[in-house]
């Protein structure tokens, strides 16, 4: 039987595929379900009644959003639809449903760092070398990753531009005055935050440096496989 030859980029493109798909999906589906169940807790069903409150990616799916996920690191879904005006208390509930999606991505990329330093440990006290290429090699590069999207998801959503989470947070937070002004921002708030994310240096002074503080603090020993996958999966 002739061998069917694979070109070395098409390898490539396939490993980054293996690597980044499930924790890329499993990052912003949570992110958003995490806003539509805080949402429904606080009064409004609106995710819950439109059948958004499930784990399953393809109702969350946005294509743009997650093909710039494997070509920058970062991208989003659909989002969760949540009306404000069904909250108990709006002003101040809207505060949690915001703070829910970052939150969860962080817990997301501390399991993630958790997990990592479990099975390094395993590797070094209890199982044999074929175990750890054979199971856990393809599974820390998935963590490595998830923690890196994770952790990179929470702080680029926590930028205080509505409608980034980070936005909603200070309008909920800011006297009702302040809030109603800030929040007539929104309508321009993407081309504010392309304009920052593409045309100013907050990626590299801002963003950048937390996201490699977090990465050491939650990674630590770890953090070197973190890096050199990243480095990798971005090339």
């Amino acid at each position: 039987m002739r061998r069917v030859l694979i070109p070395e980029n098409m390898e490539n493109f396939l490993l980054k595929l293996s690597i980044m798909l499930v924790p890329a999906l499993l990052a912003i589906t949570c992110h958003e379900v995490s806003h539509g169940y805080v949402a429904s807790r606080f009064g409004d069903q609106t995710a819950r009644s439109l059948g958004r409150l499930t784990l399953n990616p393809l109702k969350h799916l946005d294509i743009i959003g997650t093909i710039m996920v494997f070509l920058v690191g970062i991208g989003w879904a659909k989002p969760v639809p949540v009306d404000f005006r069904n909250l108990r208390n709006p002003k101040k509930d809207m505060i949690w449903v915001a703070a829910a999606g970052p939150a969860t991505n962080f817990l997301l990329a501390a399991l993630s760092a958790g997990l990592l330093r479990v099975i390094a440990l395993l590797d070094r006290t209890v199982l044999a070398p074929w175990a750890t290429g054979l199971l856990l090699e393809p599974i820390s590069l998935m963590l490595a990753f998830s923690l890196y999207v994770n952790l990179l998801l929470c702080l680029f959503n926590l930028i205080p531009v509505p409608p980034l989470d980070g936005g909603r947070v200070v309008v909920g937070i800011l006297p009702y005055r302040q809030a109603v002004a800030y929040s007539r921002i929104e309508p321009y708030g993407m081309i504010i935050i392309i304009v920052l994310v593409f045309f100013t240096k907050i990626f590299t002074y801002v963003l950048a440096p937390l996201l490699d503080l977090g990465i050491r603090f939650l990674a630590g020993p770890q953090s070197a496989l973190v890096y050199n996958v990243t480095s990798f999966l971005m090339r």
